[in-house]
């Protein structure tokens, strides 16, 4: 690629005229083939705290912000609170099989002048977990940001001992961009931040892998994926060091 230079011949970014911003993520519904995503309500409180409460491993919140939730109570307070929230914009995540709400995801730092956006608060219940609708949710978010409002820059950021989403992000075709050391406090602990990214001239070879894997070809009459997700994405994905 060639280097651009300013007139003293020092390099600097190249040069995005025709670049206008984008518009703000609307809080609407998106809508796909094994799950829809609709704006947090109050009304998915009970069967949301239901469906996190069937998990049995204890590990469900260790890396979230919040959690565990006591009860049903403190988690419709804490739904009361977030439903209102523009950035975070929160969405409950609804299987298409049950019509019940088994998961939440979030749009925030959300920054339409230049273009970025991260998605985070992903917290699956095990009747999502390794779902395709799970994948496809991911899937419906991305598209969302890059495909429909054209944002650049679509960011995924974890706790860098948080092993499962590194892994989750790697598969969903990010970027590893790198670690902020002591980038924050939550829980009373330290966390050091892996960033990973997808960029806009990622996206239409990212979102084709994502459509080849969500085809229903791409599954046998068990269910059971005939192709990898990752195995699909581009080859230039970075990822982190060992």
């Amino acid at each position: 690629m060639t280097q651009t230079t300013n007139p003293q011949g020092q390099p600097i970014g190249n040069p995005v005229p025709e670049w206008t911003g984008c518009a703000p993520i609307p809080k609407t519904p998106m809508c796909g083939q094994y799950c829809d995503l609709v704006p947090l309500d109050l009304a998915h409180s009970d069967e949301l705290f239901a469906a996190f409460d069937a998990d049995t491993t204890g590990t469900l919140w260790t890396y979230m912000p919040v959690g565990p939730f006591a009860s049903a109570q403190d988690y419709a307070a804490w739904v009361e609170t977030a439903r209102q929230s523009q950035d975070p914009l929160y969405f409950a995540i609804i299987a298409k099989d049950t019509g019940r709400p088994v998961g939440v995801a979030s749009f925030l730092r959300i920054d339409p002048a230049n273009g970025v956006v991260e998605v985070g608060f992903i917290t699956f219940a095990p009747a999502l977990q390794r779902t395709p609708a799970a994948t496809e949710a991911m899937y419906l978010m991305m598209k969302r940001a890059m495909g429909d409002l054209g944002y650049r820059r679509y960011e995924w950021k974890c706790d860098a001992l948080n092993a499962p989403s590194r892994s989750a992000a790697q598969r969903l075709g990010f970027s590893y961009d790198g670690l902020f050391r002591q980038a924050t406090i939550y829980k009373g602990r330290n966390r050091d931040t892996a960033w990973f990214s997808i960029l806009d001239q990622d996206w239409p070879t990212v979102e084709h892998a994502f459509q080849t894997w969500l085809a229903p070809d791409n599954f046998d009459t068990n269910g059971q994926q005939r192709q990898r997700l990752s195995d699909l994405m581009p080859s230039s994905i970075i990822n982190p060091p060992d």
